[in-house]
């Protein structure tokens, strides 16, 4: 039985409106299928509320067909139809499905946009956050030390746990909606300390310090840990933003990592000691020049034709910094005739590129910067695409296997040269 507090009691009981009732409803219910005994305040909640493709509202269309049937009984799992009132706790809504400007480049139709479009106004009416990105703590939403949080999104739930500190069990569409009106989830899992500790350690012993270096030994990581915690300790320099995010998302993809120690690097793991916290130490694991070479096999394995049709660069969301990056790398060059080279990032970002004139470079080059999505997530590529790049593990990881298309993966100066050339020559050094 969970316990709940008079606040909790008086929610669930009706006071503050049928639509609370019903997500207090459905996080009793989850709390109950967890086995946790009580519930943590949040204020911080990430998903994708009542957002759904046509087809979803067209099985709902007996209860109407429209944003309020698809968030009553999809996300509240509600018996009936109930009125969505906005918002209570602090609300953002994570990656759609196109660009807003550039779903014509992406394949869609005028149709879906126009859901897409009219999904969007709901959003925004309801009080939630239009961010529309995997990294929402590249737009704004950035927690503290210890806060508790209630995120969807492996990757940014691995970084939220990992590299901030917040708290958040990697959360799914109805427990993130039901807190948004709630503000509360079950006390469970990564909110609490004992959870939190390291479970297995690596020893890192090559160097990895680029951005492409972290990545691969993200996905080393997830290899050989699958859904436990790691400590890492060793050759590991050069910590950054940007390598956390590509560690964060390879680990997540491969293995399914939600939280991730750095002895002297993240902020649980003073050293090993404090990232174990006096808990048992499994097996111990060591990343060399063998292992690495195995993994940069393993995520080159789906690459035969060196022809590149399409690079993709953003996943998880480019930041400012990897903008900035790509134009220098793009100045003065044209992408390839037979090539096409595609940037996904946030809203917020990308205002910031075009500001600063990086917008203005990549078009000059053929390149195209988009929004709200990834080819991922939105399974929009290029017509005709058969071979990608990528400079990101996790991407490499999905796509090809989603798309049914060859993959590289590869630094991003390997991913720019093949949208330039039309030819993949990336290698290990």
């Amino acid at each position: 039985m969970v316990r709940l507090t008079e606040d909790e009691r008086a929610m669930r009981d009706g006071r503050d409106g049928a639509a609370v009732a019903k997500a207090m409803d459905l996080l009793i219910r989850y709390a109950e299928a967890l086995g946790a005994e009580d519930f943590v305040y949040t204020n911080n909640i990430a998903g994708v509320p009542g957002s759904s493709p046509a087809w979803v509202k067209d099985y709902y269309a007996v209860d109407g067909g429209d944003y309020r049937a698809v968030f009553s009984r999809f996300d509240l799992d509600s018996d009936e139809v109930v009125d969505v009132p906005r918002m209570n706790g602090f609300s953002c809504h994570l990656q759609g499905g196109m660009d807003p400007l550039m779903w014509r480049e992406q394949g869609m139709s005028e149709e879906a946009f126009a859901n897409f479009a009219a999904d969007e106004r709901e959003v925004a009416s309801h009080g939630i956050q239009v961010m529309k990105t995997c990294t929402p703590y590249l737009a704004g939403n950035v927690p503290v030390m210890g806060e508790h949080c209630a995120w969807m999104e492996s990757s940014a739930v691995v970084f939220c746990n990992s590299v901030i500190g917040g708290r958040t069990n990697c959360e799914g569409r109805e427990s993130t909606s039901a807190a948004m009106l709630a503000k509360r989830v079950p006390n469970w899992g990564f909110h609490t300390d004992d959870f939190r500790r390291g479970q297995h350690s690596i020893a890192v012993e090559f160097p990895v310090d680029s951005v492409f270096e972290w990545g691969m030994l993200g996905y080393y990581t997830g290899f050989a840990v699958e859904d436990a915690i790691p400590v890492l300790e060793g050759d590991i320099s050069g910590a950054s933003l940007i390598k956390h995010k590509h560690f964060g998302a390879a680990a997540a993809s491969s293995g399914g990592v939600e939280m991730y120690h750095m002895a002297g690097i993240t902020p649980e793991a003073r050293d090993v000691e404090t990232a174990f916290a006096g808990a048992p130490r499994g097996e111990r694991f060591s990343y060399g020049a063998k292992e690495r070479q195995a993994i940069y096999e393993r995520l080159n394995s789906v690459g035969s034709s060196r022809d590149v049709d399409y690079v993709m660069l953003g996943c998880p969301h480019y930041s400012v910094e990897q903008i900035a990056e790509a134009a220098r790398l793009l100045e003065g060059r044209r992408i390839h005739e037979n090539s096409a080279l595609w940037i996904f990032t946030s809203r917020a970002v990308k205002a910031t590129a075009q500001a600063s004139g990086y917008l203005e470079i990549l078009g000059k080059a053929g390149a195209m910067l988009m929004t709200d999505t990834c080819s991922a997530i939105s399974q929009a590529v290029p017509p005709g695409t058969k071979v990608a790049a990528f400079d990101s593990a996790k991407q490499t990881h999905y796509l090809p296997a989603i798309m049914g298309i060859e993959g590289w993966y590869g630094t991003t100066q390997d991913c720019i040269d093949a949208a330039c050339t039309g030819r993949w020559q990336g290698r290990l050094n």
